[in-house]
């Protein structure tokens, strides 16, 4: 995290700060007209019917919350740091959870089973785990799977591909920027259609598996190959002229010498690819594969509990990202220390 080293006192101690933020967040709250929302009934001893409270209601409905706005902000201001960043994602995640509330959801149905081991026959057999449960068992290793194997396939095709782009190989440097400009100005999911459904027509035919991974690692390939092209060109060039000088091969060179110093580049940015292609690998459930959003859509459509399932795979998706972050940052910290 980037320190400002000049000591003065923050924006929210200011009082023409404070009051143009209370001002503005003041007219914000004024024309969403939040009066018919939890907050006008919860103000309604104030303010009476919130249908029928007019222009008093909306703006005593707005002062209230301008106050609880810019005073929760002003009393974390005067917390440390880590405790500023602490409160801020418990608040923010409270109101995530405010907000999935408001849909009336039913809860229990996502720890429910589809039918219940009641018989002696029935127990004998394997019953169905609950939905949550189907979706972790089957859902999650379904789509972390997927997303490994295409991570990798990626990663040797963006090696290759960047090599070929900073080659003086005429042929070499047409392909990869071909299917570099192809296979990005092309949407994901089209793509798996392609693949999907054109592969059968010339004779090799291919399972939904294995096609969603080719789309997902030839499009990521395309993207990371800028990545690594752009990491290695940003090794000055004198280090390359200076191997070349010292009769060191090119594979050499760019294994112990240039890759090794554009890793710290790299990583960030492929960091975020993963990511990025761990969510898209919910493109792939067009082709029924059981990942985690064909899971929530099938399991919740049975008896029209769409969001509770579309949630509980949100969920899972944000904490599969989290602990990519967490490893990307351990990967940037080691490489920083390196350097």
């Amino acid at each position: 995290m980037f320190v400002d080293t000049v000591i003065e006192d923050k924006a929210l101690h200011k009082p023409v700060f404070l009051i143009g933020l209370s001002v503005t967040v003041l007219a914000i709250f004024f024309a969403f007209n939040l009066t018919n929302t939890i907050f006008g009934e919860f103000l309604s001893p104030v303010i009476g019917n919130p249908e029928e409270s007019g222009f008093f209601g909306r703006l005593a409905v707005s002062f209230v919350l301008t106050i609880l706005f810019v005073g929760n902000l002003l009393l974390i201001s005067f917390a440390r740091l880590k405790i500023q960043i602490l409160i801020v994602w418990i608040e923010l995640f409270l109101l995530f959870l405010a907000f999935a509330y408001s849909f009336d959801l039913e809860i229990a149905y996502i720890f429910q089973n589809d039918f219940i081991c009641s018989t002696e026959s029935a127990r004998a057999k394997l019953c169905t785990p609950s939905k949550i449960g189907l979706m972790i068992s089957k859902g999650l290793f379904t789509t972390i799977y997927i997303s490994a194997v295409s991570i990798a396939i990626a990663t040797v095709i963006a090696i290759v591909g960047a090599v070929a782009k900073l080659s003086n190989n005429g042929f070499a440097y047409a392909i990869s920027s071909f299917y570099t400009s192809l296979f990005r100005g092309l949407p994901l999911l089209l793509q798996i259609y392609l693949i999907y459904m054109g592969l059968p027509q010339l004779g090799f035919m291919i399972d939904a598996i294995p096609s969603g991974i080719a789309a997902l690692s030839l499009c990521y390939g395309a993207y990371m190959t800028e990545i690594f092209r752009a990491g290695i060109q940003s090794i000055p060039k004198g280090q390359w002229e200076a191997s070349r000088a010292l009769g060191f091969k090119f594979g050499l060179i760019l294994r112990k010498i240039i890759l090794p110093q554009s890793i710290p580049i790299i990583v960030p940015p492929t960091g975020n690819q993963f990511i990025a292609m761990l969510k898209d690998s919910s493109l792939v459930s067009v082709l029924g594969i059981w990942e985690l959003m064909f899971l929530a859509k099938k399991l919740g459509a049975k008896d029209f509990n769409h969001l509770e399932m579309l949630l509980t795979a949100a969920m899972i998706y944000w904490v599969l990202t989290i602990i990519l972050e967490m490893i990307q940052a351990r990967i940037e910290s080691k490489y920083k220390q390196k350097t």
